[in-house]
C-alpha cells in the first residue's frame, strides 16, 4: 500500500480496510493529494507518483467533499496516457474525516465487453474457418479417390498436414484474440522487464529466421519497466518479429530495439522487407486482414497477429505506430507508459 506521511490523521481502521479490499482503494486529502492507495491503483494507472491521474476522479472527490453524500457512478476512463485503450470503472466515493475522501474503484470493462465479443467471435469464426475446413474436406476426398496411387496419396497427405497446422494456428489465435477482447483489461498487472520480454520473443522466432538466413538483433536499454502481463507483451513482440521474418527476403536483417524515453517505454521492430502500401496501412490491424493473401497462405499467416498486437498494447494503456514504404521495409513502434521508479518500491519486475 502506498502512503504519504505528511497528511492529517486518518480515521481509525481506514488503512486496515484498504489492506483487505479487493477493489482499488484511494484516499485523498483536502488538497486532492493521494495519501493512501492500494498497489492496484498504481498498477492500473490511476495513481502515478502520488497523484490521481484522471480529472474525472478528482472532480468526483471534490463533489463528495462538498456535499458530504456518498456518490456512486460509472466512468469511461483512458487506460493510460497513450493510445485508445479504455477502462470502464465503477466508482464509489465517500467523505472521511478532516476533508479526506475515499474512492473505491472496480474495473467493469470485462463485463461490458462480453456480449459484444461473443457476437463478433461467432461471426468471424464461422467465416474464417470455412476455407481451411473446406480444403481439408476436398483433400480427404482426393485421398480417397487416389487410394490406388501411393504417390498421389503421399502428396495429398502432405497438403492435409499443412492445412491442419494452419487450422490449429488459426483456432489458437482466434481464442487468444477473443480472450484479449473479452478481458480488455489486465487482472493483476505486475512490473515487467520489457527488455527481457523482447529477448524472449526474438528467441522464439530464431529457428524460422535461421532457416532464411535472417539475423535478429536485439538492442535494449535500462529501466524499461512497465506494469502489465509478461506473457502478453512477449506474444505481441513475437508477432511483430514473426511478421518481419515472414515478409523479409532471405538474408535481410530484422532489428528489435527496447528503450525508455522519459515516461515511455518503446519497442521498435524493423525490417527491410516488402513493405506495406500506403492505402493498406490503416487496415493491417483489422482482424483477418492480409496485405498479401497469397503470401499469407504460403507463410501460414492468419491475419490475426497484428490485431492481437493492437489489443495487447491497448490493454497496457499504450499505442502502436507504423512506418512503411513499399520495397523499403516496415517499422512498428509500441509505446507503453513506463512504471514510475518511485512507485515500484520493493516490487521486482518479472525477468
Amino acid at each position: 500500500m502506498s502512503t504519504s506521511p505528511d497528511t492529517a490523521e486518518l480515521q481509525p481502521g481506514v488503512e486496515d480496510v484498504l489492506a483487505v479490499l479487493r477493489s482499488i482503494g484511494i484516499v485523498l486529502d483536502a488538497s486532492d493529494a493521494v495519501v493512501r492507495s492500494t498497489q492496484a491503483a498504481v498498477q492500473h494507472g490511476l495513481v502515478r507518483e502520488g497523484e490521481l491521474v484522471h480529472r474525472e476522479l478528482v472532480a468526483l472527490a471534490r463533489e463528495v467533499r462538498r456535499s458530504g453524500d456518498i456518490h456512486e457512478t460509472e466512468l469511461d476512463l483512458p487506460r493510460g496516457p497513450l493510445g485508445r485503450g479504455r477502462m470502464v470503472a465503477h466508482v464509489r466515493a465517500a467523505r472521511l474525516s478532516s476533508g479526506h475522501v475515499l474512492l473505491l474503484v472496480d474495473d467493469r470493462t470485462r463485463a461490458n465487453r462480453v456480449d459484444e465479443v461473443r457476437r463478433d467471435f461467432v461471426a468471424n469464426v464461422s467465416h474464417e474457418l470455412k476455407t481451411p475446413v473446406g480444403g481439408l474436406v476436398l483433400l480427404a476426398e482426393a485421398v480417397q479417390g487416389a487410394a490406388d496411387d501411393p504417390e498421389a496419396v503421399h502428396r495429398f497427405a502432405g497438403r492435409m498436414r499443412v492445412e491442419s497446422e494452419r487450422l490449429t494456428r488459426l483456432v489458437k489465435e482466434i481464442v487468444d484474440l477473443s480472450r484479449l477482447q473479452v478481458a480488455d483489461t489486465l487482472t493483476e498487472p505486475a512490473p515487467v522487464d520489457v527488455a527481457g520480454a523482447a529477448a524472449d520473443a526474438a528467441d522464439r522466432c530464431r529457428l524460422v529466421a535461421e532457416g532464411k538466413g535472417i539475423e535478429i538483433s536485439v538492442t535494449t536499454g535500462d529501466r524499461a519497466i512497465v506494469y502489465g502481463d509478461r506473457e502478453l507483451l512477449t506474444t505481441a513482440i513475437r508477432n511483430l518479429v514473426d511478421n518481419a521474418v515472414a515478409y523479409s527476403d532471405d538474408g535481410a536483417p530484422v532489428r528489435v530495439i527496447v528503450e525508455r524515453q522519459g515516461d515511455v517505454v518503446e519497442v521498435v521492430v524493423s525490417d527491410l522487407g516488402a513493405g506495406i502500401p500506403p492505402d493498406e496501412q490503416d487496415r493491417v490491424f483489422e482482424r483477418f486482414y492480409r496485405v498479401d493473401p497469397a503470401r499469407s497462405r504460403s507463410t501460414g499467416g492468419t491475419g490475426l497477429g497484428l490485431s492481437i498486437v493492437k489489443h495487447v498494447v491497448a490493454n497496457h494503456g499504450g499505442e502502436v505506430r507504423l512506418w512503411s514504404q513499399t520495397g523499403q521495409g516496415s517499422t512498428f513502434t509500441l509505446s507503453f507508459p513506463a512504471a514510475a521508479l518511485t512507485d515500484l518500491g520493493e516490487q521486482q519486475p518479472r525477468p
